[in-house]
């Protein structure tokens, strides 16, 4: 079984998002960088494919120079080989991104035969767009499946579960075929130090694509509105149970 896995690197969502002036591009001065949450699950979910079935995983990213980092963290954990398209760091618009990983995977699929399973994450963690998948399984040709919590490939046919009110939607695709997952689909593995090493040997091939003129115009970042937290203190000791108990009666509690 041959598995590709298309992650992005973004800032670690952990931190404190801040914008630049103009509201176009994210300040990264004073935040790391990471796989989105729902690639890290497509990552996890391709190494067992392939530790399950035997084969091949191989990572892919179009990120600037230092998306190599991301590169080696998933070859860490069990990826065979990576393949960095490399850019200058500014954003592609998801038809861009998509063209620009099509024009790949036939590449290496000319080279190596087709991949069996191509892995996403469902969305981007910075931008969000829900795009690249969609628009990668539609310019191979190949059925796809979106918001996946379940996988497992047998006999060439792939049986995905989407979570659904009340139950599942299960989906019954051939391979080879693009699929989209959700975080929580599995729980991605910690990268051993015996793996990381490991990982610095394997190979990654590179190369720089053209960015084409955007088609899609991003207008602006906004960063979603958070409710401020306060905290009061009622007293020390003992003198604080009565304040405790008024707060807990004016709550209900008591």
């Amino acid at each position: 079984m041959r598995v590709l896995v298309c992650v992005k690197r973004v800032p670690a969502v952990a931190g404190r998002i801040t914008l630049t002036d103009d509201e176009r591009a994210i300040d990264t001065k004073y935040v790391g960088f990471q796989v989105g949450p729902h690639e890290e699950c497509a990552v996890e979910e391709g190494v067992r494919l392939v530790e399950a079935h035997g084969g091949e995983s191989v990572v892919l990213t179009l990120g600037p120079a230092e998306a190599l980092e991301q590169l080696r963290e998933a070859m860490a954990i069990g990826a065979g080989r990576a393949i960095h398209l490399v850019t200058d760091g500014e954003e592609w618009d998801a038809e861009s991104t998509a063209g620009a990983i099509v024009d790949t995977i036939r590449e290496d699929e000319a080279a190596n035969g087709p991949f069996d399973v191509i892995l996403l994450g469902n969305e981007a963690a910075d931008s969000g767009g829900y795009q690249v998948g969609v628009r990668i399984g539609r310019a191979l040709g190949r059925p796809t499946v979106t918001g996946i919590k379940a996988l497992s490939v047998t006999d060439g046919t792939a049986r995905a579960e989407q979570e659904a009110a009340g139950g599942r939607n299960v989906y019954e695709v051939r391979t080879p075929a693009v699929v989209a997952v959700l975080e929580g689909i599995n729980l991605p593995r910690y990268p051993s130090v015996p793996g990381r090493i490991r990982a610095k040997s394997k190979p990654v091939a590179s190369s720089n694509p053209v960015r084409p003129a955007q088609r899609l115009e991003m207008t602006r970042l906004v960063v979603p509105v958070t409710e401020a937290k306060q905290a009061q203190v009622l007293g020390r000791g003992a003198d604080a149970a009565a304040a405790v108990v008024e707060l807990l009666t004016s709550v209900g509690v008591l």
